[in-house]
Order: C-alpha cells, then structure tokens, then sequence
C-alpha cells in the first residue's frame, strides 16, 4: 500500500499549518546587551521584514566600520513568503492525497531548504561581521564582529545572543513532524513490502 494512514495524514496536515504561523511572529532574533544598554538591543528577522531596534544598532555598527542593516539589501524577503506558503499548500495536498512518495518528497524538500536557509543566514552574518570599512572610526586589529549563528558570543563590549523566535520554533516543530511521519510511514512501507 502507498498510502499513509489516516493519524500520519492529519499529522503531515497539522505540520503544514504550523508554518502559517512564521508570517506573524519573527522567525529569528538577535538580542545585543552591553553596559550602557542594560535593556538590551533587539534585532527581529521575519519572513518579510526585520524589527526592533535597528537604527540604534546601525548607529553602534556605523563606529566600528559594519555596513547598514537595511530591508531593501534582503532578496530573501521577496521570496520567503511565497517559499512558505507552497511549503503550506504542498504539506496540506501531501496530507490530502496521502500517498507516501509525496510525503517523502515533501519531508526531503524541508530538509534542503532548511540547510540552504541555515547557510544562507551564516553567509549573511558573515559578510556583515567580516566585511568592515577600513576607515571607521573604531578598529581593533584582527577583530571581526560576526554574531553566532544560534548560541552567544562576545563583541567587545557586547555580548551577542541568536536564537529562533516564536517563529522559528514552530517551523523547526513543522519539519520535525513532518521527519517523524516519514520514517514512520518508510517502516510501515518496508514491513509491507517483506509481509
């Protein structure tokens, strides 16, 4: 049989929505403390748009020779929304039709597009944190300011924090699921096929 069953079905659609949810919380943050900022500074990535306190921490990376941060440099924010939303459509007609290679394509397209996602983030990070203007007014031979990827790392005076936010974490929980439903169906294929 090729088809899934009827709870990997509603699991593969329940996956689907959870991506709905990346269009309205931000998908990424960036969170800067230091001690003259004891509030902290917050960079917010969405899927269309960045947020928080991006003019403060463009003024802070002006010193120390980093480009300006701006929405406009972002190609991605063109893209993602609609990236998400055949992730969306094809996870629902996955669930629809249930038929296991869709469910296998689907899991196997998550999987690349979040590595190339992940990569592209880094390369972002990286640019930005390594390409620095050689007339700025601060310079400390040898430093580059590249925030972590995921986790915390110190930047001078700052200590630099990257984590998913709210939407990133249901995206990470869509995959998950969706990961899950499809060893779960490979196996219940492979003991029908030696039955």
């Amino acid at each position: 049989m090729k088809k899934m069953s009827t709870f990997s079905r509603i699991g593969v659609a329940v996956a689907a929505l959870l991506f709905l949810v990346t269009y309205k919380l931000p998908f990424w943050v960036i969170y800067l403390t230091a001690p003259q900022y004891p509030e902290g500074l917050t960079l917010y990535i969405y899927l269309h748009k960045l947020g928080g306190d991006i003019e403060i921490i463009n003024g802070l990376n002006h010193y120390i020779g980093m480009a300006i941060i701006d929405e406009a440099d972002f190609k991605e924010f063109i893209v993602l929304p609609y990236i998400i939303g055949f992730i969306v459509l094809s996870g629902l007609l996955t669930a629809l039709f249930g038929n296991r290679k869709l469910l296998y394509g689907w899991t196997i397209f998550l999987i690349l597009f979040s590595i190339l996602a992940i990569y592209d983030f880094w390369r972002w990070e990286y640019e930005y944190g390594h390409h620095l203007d050689p007339n700025a007014a601060i310079q400390v031979p040898g430093m580059t300011y590249q925030p972590p990827l995921i986790g915390y790392k110190q930047l001078l005076n700052f200590g630099a924090y990257s984590w998913p936010h709210g939407g990133g974490w249901f995206y990470i929980a869509g995959v998950s699921i969706a990961c899950v439903f499809a060893i779960v169906e490979f196996r219940k294929a492979r003991k029908q096929t030696k039955a």
